[in-house]
């Protein structure tokens, strides 16, 4: 990880083991619409890691018979956000994560990219007091891709400077898409990933 100039990290599942905080909160959201429809959504936002909110819940509402319109959406969002920002907060650190940021962010550009919206990332950060370990951050709803080619060529770096860390498809992809070098986190909700990738794999940041 040394070796690269620019790093674009992920952040729920990277930074923070969050990821079971989005998913507990995407279950109290849908209770009301039965268990059938959790276990359906549970499936999908577990597969589509690193997918916005503002994606996948238009999705699970149209699963669970209920208007889509934008006003709908947005106060499932709100009632999400409030569900899980603290949460994600106070869950644990990857193991060896913030010391590397730490250790780290003052001789590599470190980027962040996120499917959470941009407010919420950034007051998570303020939260946490690691905003100042970022050159950049970036919630959604930009794509993770669209962060990656837009960020090597506005602070001039090559695609052989740069590495994603993630422990989604998603994250996979944009990496792909820029011919950047990634990085996969491994964790339980990512074992088919696990198996398909060949590249190399951690499970934790302690080097």
């Amino acid at each position: 990880m040394k070796e690269f100039k620019i790093i674009f990290w992920d952040f729920d599942g990277v930074i923070k083991d969050s990821v079971k905080v989005k998913t507990e909160g995407y279950e109290k959201l849908f209770a009301p619409f039965g268990e059938k429809i959790v276990k359906r959504i549970n499936r999908h936002h577990e597969d589509h890691g690193g997918v916005s909110r503002y994606e996948k819940i238009p999705l699970y509402l149209g699963w669970a018979g209920e208007s889509t319109d934008s006003v709908q959406v947005q106060r499932f969002c709100d009632r999400f956000s409030n569900l899980v920002q603290q949460a994600v907060i106070d869950s644990p650190w990857v193991s060896g994560a913030y010391e590397y940021l730490k250790s780290n962010h003052a001789r590599q550009c470190f980027i962040l990219m996120t499917g959470t919206p941009q407010e919420e990332i950034e007051r998570i950060l303020q939260s946490l007091d690691i905003t100042h370990f970022f050159r950049e951050v970036h919630g959604a709803p930009k794509p993770k891709t669209a962060v990656i080619n837009d960020g090597l060529k506005r602070l001039k770096y090559t695609a052989e400077q740069a590495l994603v860390i993630g422990d989604s498809r998603t994250d996979l992809e944009a990496a792909e898409q820029n011919n950047v070098a990634f990085l996969l986190r491994r964790t339980p909700l990512n074992r088919e990933l696990q198996e398909q990738f060949q590249g190399p794999s951690i499970e934790n940041l302690n080097f």
